[in-house]
Order: structure tokens, then sequence, then C-alpha cells
């Protein structure tokens, strides 16, 4: 097989391996080197016309493009989408599926964790310092006396202060730092501030009702006395932590507890049509079970929203997802920026061309089912079932917001090949094609690129997904969280002026 052709009404196909000029393609010729993954126009496309690939517009023709001809960015116009929103237009019934357990960590607030561990979060850069040395503290050798602890992990960022005290920016920061407190997957807690910094611990505790107690505790290095002072209190803070967080104990509990977050990064034009479509299964099956997929990234489903609203389970959420777009439409616009500064250039390498065309793939992971809720960065997901969450396209920001949010697992789909990881949360990776899950093995948990070249159904790959999330929730070690990566991919997307 030369090409995949996606639907009867679309004037491109994607070639499936590199393709010469001369290869006969649906009765037409190429007229250059197609790169694997790469468009070949299957009719002429007179300039300003229409290239579409889904049944759905991609991009618009900058130059008249020959039938044969390579068609990518020294081609194709990018233009902002003028859609007509329909919400509701394509809701498809849930089969509840009741019954899937996986084993994880019962906490007396009704939630379930599928790690457990114990937190150091800063308020600000000042004190990251000090977490790290609090968390290197704990050595392998030392935590082999706490076998049900997952790990003592410092969440430091490069914000905090010289920030306004309110505002997007104040907001989701605090948002994330509660999110982190509260998480299922921590079974203790310490918070370490600086004290003068415009994040105030106190100010959180206060807004978000939380509570210090034994497996909960806050300080600041100003009125510790300085950093060594601080670094041992937060020791001996997390030694007394340590015996009540190896009490917690697996237990069966039902799949209805698990949030996945949906994530891509490294995209290629497979990752639409295995990896993503796949993964969206899984998201199905998932929800058929009572849990919850949580989709992210906003400027990477710009130009496919439409398809979404149309899945709005009422008007008020559909709405809400076209107010982020035309947020983000201004957010660029006012930093001089385009929702086209999107695919990068390892995606365009890997065939993507428009940011519309990568949106249509990435929209893919959130499956067939009612979007149930739309949330704000690092807002509490509340609802369950399919549900999107604000957040940048950079991978470990909107992550970062997903975990905020109660996501217990990450599942990342990548086409060009990705080392991404997280915690507390741990992150499944999906290759969309063979080769490059050959080459990276030892990153790359599952081949989606199978779907191609062993005629693997989406169905088929996206049920051996969702017994992933399962086993994964149970304990076993994804590839990247084996290789120990999470400690530095906490990012929390930082919106507005440093001043």
């Amino acid at each position: 097989m030369d090409f995949v052709r996606l639907d009867p009404a679309d004037n491109v196909v994607t070639a499936t391996h590199a393709l010469e000029a001369g290869v006969t393609v649906e009765n037409i010729e190429t007229r250059a080197l197609i790169p694997s993954g790469h468009k070949i126009a299957t009719a002429p496309i007179a300039t300003g016309e229409a290239v579409r690939k889904y049944n759905q517009l991609i991009g618009y023709a900058s130059a008249d493009i020959a039938a044969g001809d390579h068609v990518h960015t020294q081609n194709v116009d990018f233009r902002n989408t003028q859609a007509a929103y329909e919400f509701g237009t394509d809701l498809r019934h849930v089969v509840s599926a009741k019954g899937d357990t996986f084993m994880g960590y019962r906490r007396e607030n009704g939630r379930v964790g599928t790690r457990n561990y114990i937190a150091i979060v800063t308020s600000v850069n000042c004190s990251a310092t000090a977490a790290r040395m609090i968390a290197d503290h704990f050595t392998p050798d030392m935590m082999a006396d706490y076998p049900n602890v997952d790990g003592v992990v410092a969440f430091v960022h490069g914000t905090g202060c010289g920030m306004g005290g309110d505002g997007e920016g104040f907001e989701a920061l605090q948002r994330v730092m509660w999110g982190y407190a509260k998480h299922p997957n921590h079974a203790g807690v310490v918070m370490v501030g600086l004290g003068c910094e415009m994040n105030q611990i106190d100010w959180l505790l206060e807004a978000y009702g939380l509570k210090q107690g034994p497996l909960f505790q806050t300080m600041n290095i100003q009125n510790v006395a300085g950093l060594r002072q601080t670094v041992e209190l937060g020791i001996k803070k997390v030694a007394a932590m340590l015996p009540l967080a190896n009490e917690y104990t697996r237990t069966p509990c039902p799949a209805s507890h698990l949030m996945v977050a949906l994530q891509c990064g490294g995209s290629d034009a497979w990752s639409g049509i295995t990896a993503n479509p796949a993964l969206g299964h899984a998201c199905d099956l998932l929800a058929a079970q009572g849990g919850t997929g949580v989709l992210a990234e906003t400027p990477e489903i710009y130009g496919a929203e439409h398809l979404l609203t149309r899945r709005a389970h009422d008007r008020a959420t559909g709405d809400r997802l076209v107010g982020l777009i035309r947020w983000w439409e201004d957010y660029t616009s006012r930093n001089k920026g385009s929702m086209d500064n999107n695919p990068s250039p390892g995606n365009k390498a890997g065939g993507l061309t428009t940011i519309l065309e990568k949106s249509l793939g990435a929209a893919a992971k959130g499956g067939t089912t009612p979007l149930m809720g739309v949330f704000k960065y690092a807002e509490p997901v509340t609802a369950h079932g399919f549900t999107f969450m604000d957040s940048p396209g950079y991978d470990p920001a909107s992550v970062t917001g997903q975990i905020a949010g109660g996501c217990t697992l990450v599942c990342f789909t990548t086409g060009r090949g990705s080392a991404f990881g997280s915690k507390p949360a741990p992150t499944i990776k999906i290759a969309t094609n063979s080769e490059m899950a050959t080459r990276m093995v030892e990153d790359m948990d599952v081949d989606a690129g199978t779907i191609l070249t062993q005629g693997i159904s989406i169905e088929e790959k996206g049920r051996e997904i969702y017994e992933m999330f399962l086993a994964v929730a149970s304990g076993a070690h994804s590839k990247s969280e084996a290789q120990g990566l999470g400690d530095y991919e906490f990012v929390p997307w930082q919106i507005g002026a440093t001043m």
C-alpha cells in the first residue's frame, strides 16, 4: 500500500512510505519525491481553493497545485477559521459497561490514587532549591523501608513572584498548587515558600480551606530562619509522614475512579490516523465505565472545535469551548503571534502542514462520546466521561494543568518520538508508526503503527491501550516511569506579565 485516503471527498492522500517521482497513485503519477506521511494531490487545486483531508478544511492552495504534486507548506496557506457552530447535533449514546477494576489507593475524601507519593510543593522559585534538597535526601535505600510509598518528589517552578496578585495568571498558579496539594496520588504534602513572595501560601490555605495536619504541612524559609534550617525541618516533616503514607495499600477500585489526561506531542501525519483514534476508542471504553478522559491543548483543537461543539451535551458546554477559542485568538493577536505558530518544525517534517490539519488529528484523542464539561486550566474536573481543559499546546504546561485538575494517569501519543514523563501521574506513550516505535523501543509503551503495517483495527488497539490504563493504574510501571522521568516536567502555565 503506497497511500491512505481518509475520505472520498478529500483532494489529497497520504503516502505510507517515501515515493519517488513517477509512482502511480490513484492513476496519477507523482511529480516529485513525496516523503513518508506527506500529502499528494489527487486532483488539480487552483490558487485559493480549499485543501481537504478527513473531509475537512486544512488550508488553501497558495499556488496552483497539479494532480500528483507534493502538497505541503510550499503551496498551502493557513487562514483563521470562521466556523458555523452547531451544538449537540452529534450526540452518541454511551453504553454503560460497569465492572472493570484496578488496584488503587483509596483516600479519606473518597478519591482514588494510582500512585502513593509524598510531594514537596513550592510557592515560588526562591524555595525551589530547598524543596529539591528535601526530596533528594530520601534516597532509594531509605525508601526501601516504606515499600508502599512511590517516592518523595519536589514540584518546583520558575514563577510565584513578580506577578500580579490577582487575575488569570495568579489564579491559574493557585489552582495548580491546590490541585497538587489535594491530588489523590499524594499521600502527604509539604509546601515550601520563601515568605515575601506574591504567591502567599497562607492565601492559598484561606482560599481553598486547606488545613494543616500530619500529612499536610507548610513552612517559609524566612520564618524558619534560612535555607539550611528549612531543609532540616522539611526532612523531619517528611520523615514523620512516611510511616503514615506507608499504611496506604492498594485495593480493588472501580474504573470509574480513573481520570486520564489525553495528550500528544511530537506529532506526525499518522497521529490522526493511528494512535489518536485508538486512544479515542480507549477513552470511549473508559467513559462507558464511568471514568473520565481530559483532552487539552486549546490551540491544538483550533479548526476542529466545531466537531467538539456538535458533541457538547448542552449549549452552555459548547459555548464555553467557543469562548476559549475566542480567548486564544485574542491572546495570540495581542502577543503578535498566530494560531498557526504550531505545527512545530518536527510536526512539519512529519507531514503536518497547518494547525488545522494537526488539530483534526489531535481532536481524535477524545473519541466519540458526548462532551460533558469544559474546564479552566488546572480547574478541578468534576464531570465524568469525555471532558476538555483549557491549556497551551506546550506539553509540560498542559499536563501540569491536567494533573492539577485531577488526572491520575497521562496517555501521550507521539509520531516523531518523545521522552516525556510525569509525576505524580505516570505517562503511557503511544507511537503512531512502527518505525519510530522500534527505534525508540525503550520509550514507547504501545505501537499503534500496527494499524497500518499489520491491519490491526483501531478498536483492537484502543482496547490494548485501555487495558494498559488498568495495568499502569494498578502499579505496573510505564516505560517513562521506569526511566525516572517526571521530576522536571512540572511547569505551571505562566499567563500575563512578569513584573
